[in-house]
């Protein structure tokens, strides 16, 4: 099989390692099946062939899309400027990609989106996510799941040539697809109590939530009742794998 291309952007080590150790595990793929690249750490290569790949796989990050220049670290800014780099060639070919949370938000603003702060942040936890519509990479998972999330900015609108296939209350963009193999979720299909356990104690000064609240948080997390998101990284490296 060709690999799949997981594109990470968080800086911090073990948080970087915890969320490839999950999109394997979840994804049911091995190290040796997948070309991992650190965004923060190593450059795209020029010569990067996105058709030697069975998809891309985008990741979570502390970055916002929507924040201005001047807000932006150099580290932050150059991450974003190699995820937008791919999209061009990702949508005219409909390449198979799945962006997590951060991803969302670069499909969006390629696509001509409002990406903002306006409205629909949410604050880390589970929240109750519905499908809108049926979709291959939906296959068995309930009609309502639970979900991890936790971003500050997000979709206003869903974007122009976009399916929307999972809303919750609090922020109806939780999941799009664009053409037919181009995905992108606002929730963490990879994410379980113990890697939100982590991230908590990572970003808890990160602007997520007030730190005091952080135990508590965790609590929460550990206690979420959430099992379905994974299966929809299951389906999609299943439904790609080629």
């Amino acid at each position: 099989m060709k690999p799949f291309l997981i594109l990470q952007l968080r800086p911090e080590t073990p948080v970087s390692d915890d969320e490839y150790q999950a999109f394997l595990r979840k994804g049911g793929l091995s190290a040796d099946q997948t070309h991992r690249i650190r965004l923060d750490q190593q450059e795209i290569p020029a010569d990067l062939d996105l058709s030697s790949y069975s998809g891309v796989i985008v990741g979570g990050g502390p970055g916002c899309i929507s924040d201005t220049p001047a807000q932006k670290s150099p580290q932050e800014a150059q991450i974003e400027m190699a995820c937008l780099g791919l999209m061009p060639q990702i949508t005219e070919h409909d390449i198979p990609f799945l962006g997590c949370c951060y991803g969302i938000g670069i499909l969006a603003h390629h696509l001509g989106a409002v990406v903002s702060k306006e409205n629909y942040s949410e604050p880390v936890g589970a929240v109750l996510c519905r499908q809108e519509t049926d979709d291959p990479l939906l296959a068995d998972l309930p009609q309502q799941f639970y979900a991890f999330v936790g971003h500050k900015e997000a979709a206003q609108h869903l974007p122009k040539g976009c399916t929307h296939i999972v809303s919750s209350e609090s922020c109806p963009m939780q999941m799009i697809r664009y053409k037919q193999n181009i995905y992108a979720t606002q929730f963490h299909p990879e994410a379980d109590g113990a890697g939100f356990e982590l991230r908590i104690r990572y970003y808890k000064d990160k602007g997520y939530f007030a730190p005091q609240d952080a135990e508590r948080l965790i609590g929460m997390c550990q206690a979420a009742d959430v099992f379905a998101p994974e299966l929809l990284l299951r389906n999609f490296v299943r439904r790609y794998t080629g």
